[in-house]
């Protein structure tokens, strides 16, 4: 609805879109207010005259494609996989370690595609609200077609265990019992629990390498319907071309899955003019107002999905977004069902998934439906892609295909140039059966691939919402506590490196995506970078990337407020010598965003570095921009000195996972009066046991009922005592956050097992109980006997020898690394 007179040629707004686009460097100026408004009357399903209507008539099934037969249950596969699933978020680092120490087993086994691990971020914490929805998807990964045989690892204790997804699948009548499969429960040693599963995956590459394609009807095609870093053109190219394959799948008796539920909002009466029921009508809007709700409790609101880039790309309101992603159903196609997230798509027809619009969610859901193929339409051009499940990118214009030709599959922009949406439709349809018969999509090329699972929201009504969306930050500034001038004055001496004013333990260089679709790419090349070892070891150590799944497809506000807290702890941590942004291009939490925020924050963002995916033309030249990027920062470097400093130059988190000893707090609890009283810096996070043991409680705290200085993921600018909030008990979680403060060390006490370590801060765990340091010897690096006295000093010999480089923990070292942010209590999905 127009608010004021709008001329040809003005720029077209509203208020969301101003707000968006004002942290963008544009090149032009916006209006300086909006001149539009959003108004849409609900929609009310009129069921007195409602009509079901009738299936589009069926081809005669005579079309083909090679793939892989399994059981009648399963279905006909398009690849022919060994998925290394994770249960739970703790054993996510097992299963990608796993899978990288097995590629090379494949060139002996040309019929297997691939060897790839799920890892994703639920599962945990203690009682998860997501918990029926991750049970049906983990089931349904292990039963997808696609699926030549799966290892299912967990370690027995968590929230969701591998008894658990056993007994759903048996439950629900899955056929589990119709794939080759192994429920394994990691005990002992990380070194061991590796050979373990290397011994499984090896006895079964033979029998998976036997399997052959054969020709199968396409009637057996399921393909999953996903639109990201959409634009103006989405609705007018690419998305009516998934319409067109989607409908003549289903005519073959195929299947095809439109999902990302809020991107429908708006689009409702498009969805329902053609339904097969009025009960498939009222399942759909049913699950529209589910999500809705959902979102509310935790004070969001869904129709707020478009992403910056969205709206940049001219889709200004949830309304324009959605009536341009329900495309991917032709109008002539009839809804035939609404789903729950990740429920099995047992009939042909066309299929609405409850999801969110996060790509990688939504994507994740169908894969779980039983889809053997994804279609990814995209404006901006979105690299993402899924491990075992091939996707077929289809972009809307073409310049930017001809940007992002090495990463994108078709070029839907030649419809706006004439071609006929039949011809085109027509020489998808044929890619779809080559690629479904092996041909390798663009991104299977790429060799990279993300999964992410709907992840957990914290709130389940509004009754907290006020409390913790008037929450006031903490303060910063440290906490009062008792020390010991003599401890402090311990002799003990640390070699740490100075540049210049920057003086740390170590320097690295850090390539830090903005968004989660940016973290793998991201990981590509920094392994690239440290196989050419460039700067090292003279300048730097090594490099390192933080892929993680936020950044895009969830709430803003504080949330996001949390994570671009968060992501500066990072950026300005001192470890960090050379820092680049690496956006993807489309998502909400972009390189210009990020500057934004690190202008409010008072940070110079004029030392980064930046670049983008789709911007800078694909993965290929992003690399080689990143490259030079750090070559001229490197070729720039001053001398390097070496310093001699005290346990003043210190900054140390502490934590403890379980329950902790009075010998072992009382021994840390001295270190932490011993380094702040000389000066230094110790933060322990609030979820930690340590700080309701006595020996913090009574002999380091001054007071009782402290409250956190820092908040999660803030950079402490002030030496001393802190204490850090965690909106979860998640160990990985907490171990992101404490990282972020700035701390350049942290010592674990381990209760239950040695944990997953930090990407770069280094994470010495020891333990006190006997029976640990038996079971876990070769993990742990170091063992708490004897004289309690004397603990004290064991561990600051060890942090010397981290800190001065002769030490390297011992998990980091056989890969046991692992990196969560966490969405806090307000976080959801969108």
């Amino acid at each position: 609805m127009a608010l004021q007179l709008i001329q040809p040629g003005n720029y077209v707004i509203n208020s969301a879109v101003l707000e968006a686009l004002s942290v963008r460097s544009l090149g032009f100026a916006l209006p300086t207010a909006p001149n539009f408004a959003d108004q849409v009357h609900p929609y009310v399903l009129d069921e007195v005259n409602f009509q079901p209507a009738p299936a589009l008539p069926a081809y005669p099934d005579t079309r083909s494609f090679q793939g892989y037969r399994r059981s009648q249950a399963r279905g006909v596969g398009t690849r022919n996989m060994i998925v290394l699933l994770g249960t739970t978020s703790r054993t996510g680092s097992y299963v990608k370690q796993l899978a990288t120490r097995l590629q090379g087993d494949l060139k002996n086994y040309p019929q297997v595609d691939g060897i790839v691990p799920v890892a994703h971020t639920e599962g945990g914490i203690d009682q998860p609200n997501n918990l029926a929805l991750l049970l049906r998807t983990l089931a349904g990964f292990i039963v997808n077609p696609n699926v030549g045989a799966v290892l299912i690892v967990d370690y027995g204790v968590e929230s969701v265990t591998n008894q658990m997804v056993e007994a759903y699948l048996r439950e629900h009548n899955y056929p589990l019992d119709e794939v080759m499969h192994r429920f394994l429960s990691l005990k002992g040693g990380f070194q061991d629990n590796l050979n373990a599963g290397e011994d499984i995956v090896r006895e079964w590459l033979p029998t998976v390498s036997a399997m052959e394609r054969t020709a199968e009807s396409i009637s057996h095609l399921k393909i999953g319907l996903q639109c990201g870093g959409s634009d103006a053109f989405s609705g007018i190219s690419a998305n009516p071309l998934l319409g067109w394959i989607a409908q003549e799948l289903v005519r073959y008796g195929g299947a095809a899955s439109l999902a990302e539920t809020d991107e429908l909002i708006g689009a409702e009466p498009y969805v329902l003019q053609k339904v097969r029921d009025v009960e498939t009508a009222r399942k759909f809007l049913k699950l529209v107002e589910q999500f809705r709700e959902r979102t509310s409790w935790h004070g969001a609101n869904a129709e707020g999905n478009p992403s910056g880039g969205n709206k940049y790309r001219g889709l200004y309101n949830i309304y324009l977004k959605s009536i341009g992603a329900a495309r991917k159903k032709d109008p002539d196609t009839r809804l035939d069902y609404a789903i729950e997230y990740g429920e099995i798509m047992s009939e042909p027809g066309f299929y609405f998934m409850d999801s969110p619009g996060n790509d990688l969610e939504s994507i994740a859901g169908q894969v779980a439906s039983g889809c053997n193929l994804i279609y990814f339409t995209t404006g901006n051009g979105s690299v993402t892609n899924f491990p075992f499940v091939p996707t077929v990118k289809v972009v809307t214009t073409t310049p930017r295909f001809q940007l992002l030709s090495n990463d994108m599959d078709i070029n839907a922009g030649v419809y706006l140039e004439g071609v006929s949406m039949d011809e085109l439709g027509k020489q998808a349809f044929e890619l779809s059966i080559q690629v479904a018969s092996g041909q390798r999509s663009a991104g299977e090329k790429a060799g990279h691939s993300q999964v992410q699972i709907w992840r957990n929201w914290r709130q389940t009504d509004t009754s907290q919402l006020n409390t913790l969306l008037n929450a006031p930050l903490p303060t910063g500034k440290p906490i009062a506590v008792r020390t010991d001038a003599a401890a402090a004055a311990n002799p003990v001496s640390f070699t740490f490196t100075r540049h210049g004013d920057h003086r740390a333990s170590d320097r690295i260089g850090l390539i830090l995506p903005t968004s989660l679709c940016a973290g793998q790419v991201a990981n590509m090349i920094a392994l690239r970078l440290n196989n050419q070892r460039l700067g090292q070891p003279g300048h730097l150590s090594r490099f390192v990337a933080l892929a993680h799944t936020e950044g895009c497809g969830n709430s803003g506000g504080q949330p996001e407020q949390l994570y671009a807290r968060t992501m500066i702890g990072y950026v300005t941590h001192p470890l960090v010598k050379h820092c680049l942004l690496l956006e993807h291009g489309c998502e909400k939490t972009h390189n210009d965003f990020m500057r934004h925020e690190m202008e409010e924050m008072g940070v110079d963002p004029g030392r980064l570095g930046f670049a983008s995916i789709q911007l800078d033309g694909g993965i290929n030249k992003v690399t080689q921009k990143v490259e030079a990027w750090f070559a001229d920062q490197l070729s720039a470097t001053g001398s390097i000195t070496k310093e001699t400093v005290g346990l003043e130059a210190l900054r140390v988190g502490i934590l403890s996972d379980g329950s902790v000893t009075d010998a072992a707090s009382e021994q840390l609890a001295m270190l932490t009066k011993m380094i702040v009283g000389a000066g230094g810096m110790v933060i322990v996070p609030e979820n930690s046991g340590l700080l309701s043991t006595p020996a913090y409680s009574e002999d380091v705290l001054t007071t009782s009922n402290v409250k956190p200085s820092l908040a999660y993921g803030e950079q402490a600018r002030h030496t001393g005592f802190h204490i850090m909030e965690t909106p979860t008990e998640h160990w990985v979680e907490t171990v992101t956050g404490l990282a972020a403060t700035g701390v350049e060390l942290i010592i674990a006490l381990v209760h239950r097992r040695p944990m997953q370590t930090h990407p770069f801060v280094p994470m010495l765990q020891m333990a006190s109980d006997p029976s640990m340091q038996q079971t876990y010897a070769n993990d742990l690096d170091l063992l708490l006997t004897g004289n309690p006295a004397a603990w004290t000093d064991q561990i600051l010999e060890s942090c010397k020898q981290v800190i001065e480089h002769s030490y390297t923990p011992r998990l980091y070292q056989q890969g046991n690394v692992d990196f969560q942010l966490t969405r806090g209590f307000l976080g959801v999905s969108l």
